[in-house]
């Protein structure tokens, strides 16, 4: 009687439930997206890097854009999320500023390089896409808009001016200090412009007539 015949057998994808598989193709896709761009990137190879079938890939991303779109949606909420943390975690308008500036070099910073998908897309002239990016923005200053309205008696016109700066200062700035090799350790730099924006912003009044802060207590 003739034995059955050996040889390896293919192993099947591990099940997985449909939210940690969509997370896990996710981060795959992220690394591809970062080392090659959207462009470049091809659905074989975000595949391959989560270990899984194109099939099973096309089961929860019907295509690349559906994809790029998702990540993004993910890292645009969560750098707004950081943003209106700092303006949430304390009352104390110093603190907020240096939480709002950290928001964005830890953002920069991550090793993910996550802000590239953000603020590097090679896609940003679709719609869909510049649509997140711009919501980054919007986002964020209406996180500080909101703070300094409550805070001072500045018209929403006057406190979403202001906001923009702050945002702007902090995001410009945290860029540049990425593109220059960080060659200023990253706390100094957070310091350095977390002063910078505190300088212009705490002398605007609080409500009851308080400024908001006093040159003793910048530094």
């Amino acid at each position: 009687m003739t034995a059955p015949s050996g040889g390896a057998q293919t192993a099947r994808p591990t099940r997985l439930p449909r939210s940690a598989r969509r997370k896990q193709l996710l981060a795959a896709a992220q690394q591809v997206f970062v080392a090659h761009g959207y462009h470049a990137a091809a659905m074989d190879d975000i595949a391959e890097k989560a270990g899984v079938s194109k099939p099973v890939l096309y089961q929860h991303f019907p295509g690349k854009l559906e994809l790029y779109l998702a990540l993004l949606d993910t890292h645009c909420d969560a750098i707004i999320a950081k943003v209106r943390d700092a303006m949430h975690a304390t009352t104390d308008n110093k603190e907020r500023v240096k939480g709002a500036v950290r928001a964005y070099f830890d953002f920069m910073d991550h090793e993910s390089e996550a802000f590239r998908l953000v603020f590097e897309s090679d896609l940003r002239n679709d719609a869909q896409v510049r649509q997140r990016v711009e919501r980054v923005e919007q986002g964020c200053i209406a996180a500080v808009t909101d703070t300094i309205i409550s805070d001072t008696n500045l018209s929403s016109d006057q406190a979403e001016l202001l906001a923009s700066g702050l945002v702007g200062a902090a995001g410009q700035s945290a860029q540049f200090w990425l593109a220059n090799g960080r060659r200023t350790p990253k706390a100094e730099a957070e310091a350095l412009v977390a002063a910078l924006i505190w300088r212009g912003i705490a002398s605007f009044p609080l409500q009851g007539g308080a400024s908001g802060g006093t040159a003793s207590e910048i530094g």
